[in-house]
Order: structure tokens, then C-alpha cells, then sequence
């Protein structure tokens, strides 16, 4: 039935339609969801069907965990987790020295707090705060406490609270800021100090976009500072190395739960406020910023209860509330299933969960549930009650000059070590495309394995939706059915005098595009061309609306493509493998000798893919095209409207170009080309990135049929594009 519904949604949607633009009267222009209630679900179509790509890999993952029964059995599957972790969030840098420095001081009545930079990488300075309870005589069991999305990262009041009641119960406590987060802000306005992206679930995620493209991830640099941290601790003459432990709260919950389950050498974890499950989670609020996201992981069979699972029998608490918007029942559902492997071990009492009534917070209960737990498992008992602390100032709990790691200590980022990364994998793309004879088959092979592209089955017959009619040519309403089930709405331009050609225009706004776009469709229906312009999911009427995320940036809701990143699928790969589905529509009709294709700006990648796995599409035009995803990774202010079609872990294999290459002899048509910042490309630029296509063209003997184009007004740039489509 919800496949159904999202098809007849689009029946909705299809009919509502530009009057000025088509010249249509307003009784063309209906509005049909007053008389379709059940079916407004188009807008939500893409997302339900990540979704359920993403609950069918669970569910399978389910199947298997279902079947585990002996000690044999799970330790099987530990090490399965622990490989499949290494690979899909490493491969961590080689460890560096620390260069870890006490900046300064502060003496508190019972404790003292150093506060301290070390460097987790050279020059990535993690800025962190040290508490040394007075008068210690021997070793001492040592908490790491993880941030959560604060601002000011663990100088926030609740943590604060935990951290100095931790110190009174006699535990060294190292608490670190999170990149983004603290005095490690990476996109901070120097005259205020804030963020100018918008805070930290924004500050990890448009670093973190561009290090899925290069294959990594946000979460590897943040787990890897927590690693850091562990071996800092190491050094410290008054911790014990066999009592570590880690928490923290919602964002802190993610890196504990993370970090605990990559690093051997912390004995008890109590990520609080985070732990739920993947299906629970895609049901309710959806995946979370990027740090909350690992490359591939529900595709490589990695859901919440496996960060837990592979610590076993090693103690554990998850820490939860009944209101929270991380989903206690998936919690729960998590907590049973670990508690298998836990009785498996024999060893039960070492796992336990504990929820109060609240929303997404610290609650007392839960607090000195926490407080005990560490007590019991790292050896040092007393009193677990909450005691009154006095809180230390904004001023005592800086630790560098300026307050900020980028203008005291000019430290890199996330942005700048990736980047780093990208130029690596440029220059093997480059090296191997000395040899294309075995690069672009290869790149082909790569494109179609991390794009998630399939090939469509065979299209089903179209619904006819209604008609308008125009000057020389009639614009005929349909829609059919995609993958998932998902409904394609689209516009096709049939011509009175029909001149055996066709054309698929997409564009980022969907079938609509705008009123220029429009022009020079009917331009070219009344030549004689049959266009087709569609809505791709979610595009146009697909449009996600009416959610957000908490990663909303520049428009773009990352949070869905992070879904689709978590699948091993991408939106370009979908949309492309749609869009071949339109094609072979196309095809079917004997009239129609040849079929060209048009992208507009952020959509140019999923022509791409289409056109390189469909040589049915004879002649490719691209206006105002990414010249390459290595283009967006380089730029730190790249244009958030790229990041919807880039694929994860395209930079491992393959780039744009490298696409465009393979489609030599066909005619290809690029204009305006733009740089990953969405503006007009260089004259180096191009000459750099698209030597690959124009080597591959060379090399074919078809140089003319490649064109790389910049038209300063409008009304040229069409006027290319038209005449470039008649052959002209």
C-alpha cells in the first residue's frame, strides 16, 4: 500500500502547474490535493524509500544476531564488528607525538585543573581540561568526559555538574573539546566568535560532507581525538591505565559509544542520551549530523547494539530517558540484545541499563546511576550521591590565549587535513589516468559500486494525467513509477511536426525549472524536439518538505543524504538509475530516432552516471556543471546545493571527469562550468581537471564533438545549447 501511495501522490502533485510560464487558464491549474487526501506523500517518498533500504540491510543484520547462541558464536561476531569498524571508519593516521603542553593552572579548593593542548594529529590541536583531585597517594581511575552539541563544549553548566561531582568522588577527569565545539571552532566569525555556520551539528557536518566524499568521515577525526586522549592519560603518572573509563551525554554519547568500542584500553563506557537503534531512529527523527554517521555502516551490517556488543564482557551502562528523541524503545530493543552477549561471557552484572522519566537531558537518577557505576567497575567506592559543586568560570576553563585553537595556535581543521586526503587520492586518479585504456573501465566499475547505481527493470506504462495545449505543441501530463515505487512525475512536450529527436532536460527545481529554462523548452517542442522534463526523486514535487534535520544548511537537508550514505546508495545513483528509466520510455516510441539529454547546474553529476551506464542517451549537454566532487573537498566555502549529488567515497575511484571521459565519441556540450564554490571555473581550472576528458576525446579523434563553453548573457548560452542540439 505505500508503494501505491506514493505513486497516486504524484497524480496530486503532477497537475498543479505554472500559468504564466505555460500560458494555461486557471481551470487547467487544479489543485488536486483538496480531493486526494490519502496521497501527499510524494514530498517524504525519497526518505521512505532510503529508509526501507536502510530496514531491509537491518533486517537481514537481525536474521544473523538472531542465530548467534554460544560464547563461539558471538566472539565470531566481535571480530567481525571490530574489522568491519576498523575499514569502514579508518584507516586511523599513524599516532604522532603529543606535544601535549599544561598552558596553565587553576588551584580549586579539593582538586586543581590543568588545562592543557595536545596535538591529535600535527598541528590539530585538541584544547582539554585535566581535573586532579588534591592529596592523591596512588593511582587513580580516570574518567574521559565527551561533550554533547554545546556550544561552548564541556564548560557547559549540565556538564560541568557531572565532571566536578566525578572529581569529588576522587576520579581524574580529562574532558577534551569535540572539533567545532569549545575553543576548536572551524568556522568562526573572528570579530564575534561564533560559529558562522551555525553551531556544532552544522560545524561537523559540512566538514563532515566533504570527508565522506573522500571516503573518511567526521567521526574518524572525533574518534581519533578521543584515542589521542587515551594515550594522553597514559602518560600521566596519576592515572591508572587499567581504570579508564568514558562518558557523556548526546553528542558525548555518540563519541564514548564510538570511541569505547574502537579503543581497547578504556575498561567501562556509559554513553548517555544517544544509544537507540538504526530502525528506530529512521522511523522517528532520522540520522543526526554528520558525526553521528559512519561510511557505509548500515550497508556493512553496523547498527547501535555493535558499538556495545564488541566491548564484551567489559562493563557497560546505557544511561537513557523515556522522552528522549533518540528512541527509547529502540534502546531497549538495543539493551536486550546485548544483554545475550553479556550472558553468553557469564558475566551479566557487567551490563545494565537505566532510564528516568525526561526529555533529552541529565536527569539526578541517571546522574548517580552513572556516578556508581564508575565507582564499582574502576574500583574506587564511596558515596554515589550528587553533591552541590561550585562551578568554574568561562575564564578559569580557558585553555588558550585567545580562546580559540585557530587564531592562537593557527591549528588545522577537519576541512584542511581532508583536503589533505584529496589531494592523495587527485593525484592516484591523475597517475592512473595516464592509462586509460585501464583507468576508465576501472572508474566505470567504481562509479557504478559507490554510486549504488542499478539498472532499472523495464519500465511500467505511464499514467496520463491530462494535457495543455500550445503554439506548434502539446504538453502531455504523466507519471510512472520509479524506484522504490516512488512516483515520477514528469512533463512531456510533444511537437505537431515531429523531427525524430528527443530530449530529457533535468534540472535541480524539477520539471518546472524556470521561466527562461521553460522558454527553451517550447522553443524546441515547436522545432520539432520531444521533451521530457521530470521531477527526479526529490526534486521538484519530490522536494522533501515540511522537515529539516538538524543539519539544514544553505537549504539542502544533509540529513537525507546522509541516509543515503549510511545504505552504500547514493541520491545521484537513484536519481541516474531514474532517469535511464525515463529513457527507455523514450525508446519505445518509433518515432524517435535519436535522444539527447540536458542538466542544469547541481544536477550535471546524475547525467553523468546515467550517461556513462547508458549509451542510449547519444549527445550530453551540461550548463553551469560541477567540474569535479575533488572541487567541492578543496573548497572550504564550497556551495551546500553540490552536496545533494556527490557520492561517498567517489574520490577513492573515480571524479566527474573521469564520467565525461568515458563518453567520448558522443557529443558532449559543457557551459559555464563552475568550481565548487558554484562559481564560473578558471581557465587553469578546466585546463587541470578536465584533461582527462579532453585526452580521452583526443584520443578517439573526435576532438570537435567535445565543447567546453562560457557564455556571458542568458540568451547566448541558450541559444548554444539549442543550436547544439540540432547539430548545428
Amino acid at each position: 500500500m505505500m508503494r501505491v501511495r506514493f505513486v497516486l501522490c504524484c497524480v496530486v502533485q503532477i497537475l498543479v502547474w505554472n500559468s504564466v510560464s505555460l500560458n494555461v487558464s486557471a481551470q487547467d491549474k487544479q489543485d488536486f490535493f483538496k480531493s486526494w487526501h490519502h496521497h501527499k506523500g510524494a514530498p517524504f517518498s525519497l526518505y521512505e524509500h532510503l529508509s526501507g533500504i536502510a530496514c531491509g540491510q537491518l533486517a537481514q543484520r537481525e536474521a544473523e544476531a538472531g542465530k548467534l547462541q554460544s560464547l563461539g558464536d558471538w566472539q565470531q561476531r566481535q571480530q567481525t564488528i571490530r574489522e568491519t569498524l576498523e575499514e569502514i571508519v579508518g584507516p586511523f593516521p599513524a599516532k604522532t607525538v603529543l606535544n601535549a603542553r599544561v598552558m596553565r593552572t587553576i588551584e580549586k579548593e579539593g582538586y586543581r585543573v590543568e588545562q592543557i593542548v595536545f596535538e591529535s594529529q600535527p598541528r590539530f590541536y585538541v584544547t582539554a581540561s585535566l581535573y586532579l583531585p588534591a592529596g592523591l597517594k596512588q593511582q587513580a581511575p580516570a574518567v574521559i568526559y565527551c561533550s554533547g552539541h554545546n556550544a561552548t563544549g564541556y564548560r557547559s553548566e549540565v556538564y560541568q555538574r557531572v565532571i566536578l561531582n566525578l572529581v569529588k568522588k576522587r576520579f581524574v577527569v580529562l574532558a577534551f573539546d569535540p572539533v567545532g565545539q569549545g575553543e576548536r571552532l572551524e568556522y568562526s566569525d573572528p570579530a564575534t566568535g561564533q560559529s558562522i555556520v551555525g553551531g556544532p551539528t552544522k560545524e561537523h557536518s559540512v566538514a563532515g560532507a566533504q570527508a565522506f566524499i573522500t571516503g573518511s568521515s567526521q567521526a574518524r577525526y572525533m574518534i581519533w581525538d578521543g584515542i589521542r586522549a587515551v594515550d594522553y592519560l597514559l602518560t600521566r603518572k596519576e592515572v591508572d591505565p587499567a581504570r579508564i573509563g568514558i562518558t557523556g551525554r548526546s553528542g558525548g554519547g555518540t563519541q564514548s559509544a564510538y570511541i569505547a568500542a574502537l579503543d581497547e584500553r578504556i575498561y567501562a563506557a556509559a554513553p548517555e542520551c544517544y544509544i537507540t537503534n538504526f530502525k528506530r531512529l529512521l522511523q522517528s527523527i532520522g540520522p543526526q549530523d554528520a558525526e553521528q554517521n559512519l561510511f557505509h555502516g548500515i550497508a556493512r551490517g553496523i547498527d547501535h547494539p555493535d558499538f556495545l556488543a564488541v566491548r564484551a564482557p567489559k562493563p557497560a551502562l546505557v544511561i537513557t530517558t523515556t522522552n528522549d528523541f533518540f528512541s527509547m524503545q529502540g534502546a531497549r530493543e538495543t539493551a536486550r540484545q546485548v544483554a545475550r552477549i553479556y550472558a553468553a561471557y557469564n558475566q551479566s552484572e557487567n551490563f545494565s541499563l537505566t532510564e528516568d522519566y525526561g526529555g533529552h537531558e541529565s536527569t539526578r537518577k541517571n546522574r548517580e546511576a552513572m556516578y556508581a557505576f564508575f565507582q564499582q567497575h574502576l574500583q574506587n567506592p564511596g558515596y554515589a550521591g550528587e553533591e552541590e559543586v561550585l562551578l568554574l568560570t568561562p575564564e578559569e576553563l580557558r585553555v588558550t590565549a585567545t580562546g580559540q585553537v585557530a587564531t592562537a595556535l593557527q591549528s588545522e581543521t577537519v576541512f584542511s587535513l581532508n583536503r589533505q586526503e584529496s589531494a592523495k587520492l587527485q593525484e592516484k586518479l591523475q597517475e592512473g589516468r595516464k592509462n586509460p585504456d585501464i583507468h576508465l573501465p576501472a572508474a566505470l566499475r567504481s562509479a557504478r559500486q559507490l554510486s549504488g547505481y542499478q539498472d532499472p527493470s523495464e519500465p511500467e506504462e505511464p499514467v496520463f494525467a491530462g494535457n495543455i495545449k500550445g503554439e506548434g505543441y502539446t504538453v502531455e501530463k504523466y507519471f510512472v513509477v520509479g524506484e522504490g515505487g516512488c512516483g515520477l512525475p514528469y512533463w512531456l512536450y510533444v511537437p505537431e511536426k515531429p523531427n525524430r529527436k528527443a530530449l530529457v532536460f533535468i534540472h535541480p527545481a524539477g520539471k518546472e525549472a524556470d521561466s527562461s529554462r521553460l522558454v527553451l523548452l517550447r522553443r524546441l517542442a515547436e522545432d520539432g524536439f520531444t521533451v521530457l522534463a521530470p521531477d527526479l526523486p526529490g526534486t521538484g514535487e519530490t522536494q522533501p518538505a515540511g522537515y529539516s534535520g538538524d543539519s539544514f544548511i544553505g537549504g539542502v537537508w544533509y540529513n537525507l543524504w546522509y541516509t543515503s550514505v549510511l545504505t552504500g546508495r547514493s541520491l545521484a545513483g537513484i536519481r541516474a538509475g531514474d532517469l535511464v528509466r525515463l529513457v527507455r520510455l523514450l525508446e519505445r516510441n518509433p518515432g524517435i530516432a535519436e535522444i539527447a539529454a540536458v542538466a542544469e547546474g547541481s544536477m550535471s553529476p546524475v547525467l553523468l552516471h546515467a550517461a556513462a551506464f547508458c549509451p542510449s542517451i547519444s549527445r550530453v549537454a551540461l550548463i553551469g556543471p560541477l567540474v569535479s566532487y575533488h572541487s567541492v573537498v578543496a573548497s572550504r566555502d564550497y556551495a551546500p546545493e553540490f552536496i545533494p549529488n556527490c557520492v561517498a567515497g567517489a574520490l577513492t575511484g573515480y571524479d566527474l571527469p573521469d564520467l565525461a571521459a568515458t563518453l567520448a565519441p558522443r557529443p558532449l556540450l559543457m557551459m559555464n562550468v563552475k568550481d565548487g564554490t558554484n562559481q564560473v571555473a578558471g581557465q587553469p581550472q578546466l585546463d587541470r581537471e578536465l584533461a582527462v576528458v579532453k585526452a580521452s576525446y583526443q584520443l578517439k579523434g573526435v576532438e570537435s564533438r567535445l565543447q567546453v563553453l562560457h557564455a556571458d548573457r542568458e540568451k547566448q548560452l541558450e541559444q548554444f545549447v539549442a543550436d547544439w542540439l540540432r547539430g548545428e
